[in-house]
């Protein structure tokens, strides 16, 4: 009968442990294909070619579009890419920058005739590639 009593603690016991090393454990971090990323990011890095105005939008929304697929491959709640950054805005190096990168996209993906200058687009790869390194994705 002691010993019974003694495994019930025990069990317990370890159940108790489990619970707080889960809790204490911090945040979850996903495991991402970091080669598929990177090769994903260097083409969009090197589709930014300084002097060819055509390329700056595009590599933007090629950022954008990178870092929205880490945050769906890591199961972060939200319908829009700006819910899902909202869950995970403590993890950014830099929120602002990573907030400013995505109002950019925004803008030109739904104001027509919006054009962006290469320091702009520059800034907001810069904003991308930092977050994509703050998820642990590149």
């Amino acid at each position: 009968m002691p010993s019974v009593i003694f495994l019930a603690i025990a069990i317990a016991a370890v159940g108790v442990l489990v619970l707080v090393a889960i809790a204490l454990g911090g945040k979850r971090r996903y495991s991402f294909d970091t080669e598929e990323y990177q090769t994903k990011w260097l083409r969009i890095e090197n589709s930014l070619i300084k002097n060819d105005p055509r390329t700056y939008s595009l590599a933007v929304i090629e950022g954008d579009k990178l870092l929205d697929k880490a945050l769906n491959e890591m199961g972060t709640p939200g319908k829009t890419m700006g819910e899902r950054m909202k869950k995970v805005n403590d993890r950014f190096e830099k929120p602002n920058a990573v907030w400013s990168a995505h109002k950019l996209r925004n803008q030109i993906a739904h104001e027509h005739g919006f054009e962006i200058e290469y320091g702009q687009a520059s800034r907001a790869l810069t904003a991308f590639r930092q977050a994509l390194k703050d998820l642990g994705a590149i």
